[in-house]
């Protein structure tokens, strides 16, 4: 054989290689999105607000995908080691995250996490939204929230309030009330909503601040007394409730549910996602399932979802610089 032939067929099996080597890739990207099952990562027990949520979601949206959606609960960390589990993950959309409004508290209270809480996560949107409730003890001599900044400002350090574990939105929802009244508020951190109620219907703690999800039973029970809801749709949820805006102008903030994928997930899975939570998202059963729940159906774009995780994260670590709490 000559030079000139061992050449052209060295060429050709260096071509016939490289065709080799992109047949996968090409065979991934003609391969129609979904054709294999979906997980859904939760990063709290079975049985929770975030579970419930998840669950109903992926039963609704399995039909409009045509491929099983199933839900993971990876618990731990608050959340975080479901959330770096798809941060780090495949980028092919078959991995989700139902990501808890804590992201926002998270990424404000740490001083590093173990991704970045805005570029590290693609996000597609939300599903539900549910404000905040101030409540006391039906005995309370507290009956307003102006009631409450005056009687604060009264007896610094001396008023107390709940939440659930500290850098949560419970407790900057407490501390950012404190901050816009210059009061002196003191901080009670509980491991749940149930301790925490138990405390405050028995007149150790002076004020449980906590989500409408785990509020309205205690409020619409008679076991506590709303006086303030942090958004102003969320007045609609009990009668005759002030929004804390009317109080103090600019303190309006709803705790929320989305979807997240790893980052660099490609825009047409995005948009294909976000379409479907929509139309499950506008199912009167899904509907009125999320206000059973206490909250309100929301849904968004991913730029939207993006945007309003930015401002939170932004509203919160000025929280926590004018109240100086320590990072961890």
């Amino acid at each position: 054989m000559t030079i000139h032939g061992r050449r052209s067929l060295m060429r050709g099996a260096l071509a016939s290689a490289a065709l080799a080597s992109l047949a996968p890739a090409a065979r991934a990207q003609a391969e129609p999105w979904p054709s294999r099952p979906i997980r859904i990562l939760v990063g709290f027990a079975p049985g929770g607000s975030s579970d419930v949520v998840a669950r109903l979601l992926a039963q609704r949206i399995q039909p409009l995908l045509g491929q099983p959606v199933v839900v993971e609960n990876r618990v731990g960390a608050g959340g975080l080691v479901a959330a770096e589990a798809v941060a780090r993950g495949p980028a092919d959309g078959y991995t989700w995250l139902l990501l808890p409004s804590g992201h926002a508290s998270q990424a404000a209270m740490l001083k590093r996490m173990p991704f970045d809480p805005l570029d590290g996560l693609a996000f597609v949107g939300t599903l539900t939204a549910y404000p905040m409730f101030v409540a006391v003890a039906p005995e309370s001599p507290i009956r307003t929230l102006r009631d409450l900044i005056e009687r604060a400002r009264a007896a610094p350090g001396k008023l107390s309030f709940t939440s659930v574990g500290v850098g949560t939105a419970h407790h900057l929802i407490g501390e950012w009330i404190a901050a816009e009244t210059g009061t002196d508020l003191v901080h009670v951190p509980y491991k749940g909503s149930a301790a925490a109620f138990t405390d405050v219907a028995g007149g150790r703690v002076d004020v449980m601040i906590e989500t409408a999800t785990a509020a309205l039973p205690y409020v619409r029970g008679g076991k506590l007394r709303a006086i303030a809801v942090t958004s102003d749709s969320g007045r609609s949820l009990v009668q005759g409730v002030q929004s804390a805006a009317e109080t103090i102008p600019g303190l309006e903030y709803e705790s929320w549910l989305g979807v997240a994928m790893a980052p660099g997930t490609p825009a047409p899975v995005l948009d294909r996602v976000a379409q479907a939570i929509r139309a499950v998202l506008a199912q009167p059963e899904t509907m009125q399932r999320l206000e059973d729940l206490g909250g309100r159906a929301s849904p968004s774009s991913p730029d939207a979802f993006r945007t309003r995780v930015q401002q939170d994260i932004a509203r919160f670590r000025r929280v926590v610089a004018t109240r100086n709490i320590p990072q961890e």
